[in-house]
């Protein structure tokens, strides 16, 4: 029979270094009250022993864990581990611990009741507060400060962190018409969540603007993802009158469009012009390298920790809803449309270079 393991408790530590469990409470929750002494031989023992105070018994006794939570819907794909790499850097500058609880597969199991109830599992009692990544949840019931990131409406009921996904949109679409192109792809993603619904309204924001009119077949919904994006970008090609452009609503399903364009022996960016969205870090080693929107991804992450953090010490935010302003970074996806033999859009080169949000 499998023996079940035992761990160290507080008792076996008071009672291996002599001294009283509250002594030894103490020392755990760095009071000054104990001689150096006794701290040093306590810490020598709970090494000796491993042992570990549990997350909940730290809240009971100082009514704090020092641990921040996070809740996101993956981490595996590229938006949620940029949001990690930013969120893992703020904490790595604080005195907070990170735990992190996902479904992994908001595909199928990314619900709003999901949702609140993991925010509830967590609430104060683990977590001194959470940052809650693409929530479809608007409410949750929670004492511990909760922030947002990228959330799914427009006017949270948390402190939250967003990009400026409409502008976005709109600058790739500008971009692309000043390079002459007036049959443009769009890729959606999925429209259910509202940085997919502003984006295409930055797409069609941006035909608007230069009196091209909306098209509603070279609009294919999408989902975020490759495999459905590929999908998307057979049926534009596929056209009568294809486009001579894709603007996808993300990075991923750019890729998607690059691996359908292979198949149809579209060249990027000679034959088809591509944007993407995110400006995830495999966009620069494509071939060619992707143009796209950088959002700031892990800037967004690194805000939204310094944000919980700030409401778990009880000071007051400079603002409720940071906005961190898109931009565009040209690479080699996109080239002037030519319109006849010696005819051809140009339009000067730019280069976007990070500049932090006011």
């Amino acid at each position: 029979m499998r023996r079940r393991k035992s761990y160290a408790t507080i008792k076996d530590v008071a009672n291996a270094a002599g001294v009283s469990i509250s002594t030894v409470s103490r020392v755990l929750n760095n009071k000054d009250d104990v001689s150096p002494e006794t701290s040093a031989k306590i810490h020598t023992v709970i090494n000796e022993l491993n042992y570990t105070s549990s997350l909940a018994a730290r809240s009971m006794r100082s009514q704090r864990t020092n641990v921040i939570g996070v809740i996101m819907p993956d981490v595996v794909t590229s938006y949620c581990i940029e949001v990690l790499r930013g969120i893992n850097q703020a904490i790595t500058q604080s005195d907070y611990d990170l735990i992190i609880y996902t479904t992994g597969d908001i595909w199928r199991s990314g619900t709003a009741d999901q949702e609140r109830r993991y925010v509830a599992l967590l609430n104060g009692s683990i977590t001194d507060g959470m940052i809650v990544v693409t929530p479809v949840a608007t409410h949750f019931s929670t004492n511990a400060p909760v922030v947002v990131v990228d959330p799914n409406n427009g006017s949270p009921n948390y402190p939250a962190v967003i990009a400026t996904n409409q502008a976005g949109a709109s600058t790739a679409m500008a971009y692309l018409t000043g390079l002459g192109h007036r049959r443009i792809g769009f890729i959606t993603g999925r429209l259910e969540l509202a940085s997919a619904s502003h984006r295409l309204q930055g797409y069609k924001e941006g035909l608007v603007a230069v009196g091209i009119p909306l098209d509603e077949t070279l609009i294919q919904i999408g989902d975020y993802e490759a495999p459905r994006a590929i999908e998307c970008a057979r049926a534009l090609l596929s056209l009568e009158d294809p486009p001579t452009a894709i603007f996808a609503s993300n990075d991923i399903s750019a890729m998607g469009v690059y691996q359908a364009a292979r198949e149809a022996g579209r060249r990027i960016p000679q034959d088809l012009a591509v944007v993407g969205f995110d400006n995830v870090r495999d966009a620069v080693f494509l071939n060619p390298p992707l143009t796209t929107v950088d959002q700031f991804i892990s800037e967004m992450g690194s805000i939204a920790t310094n944000m919980v953090i700030k409401l778990v010490k009880g000071e007051a935010l400079e603002t409720d809803l940071y906005k961190i302003s898109t931009q565009l970074v040209v690479r080699g996806s996109c080239l002037p449309l030519a319109r006849g033999d010696n005819d051809v859009a140009t339009v000067p080169p730019r280069k976007s270079l990070y500049v932090p949000p006011a």
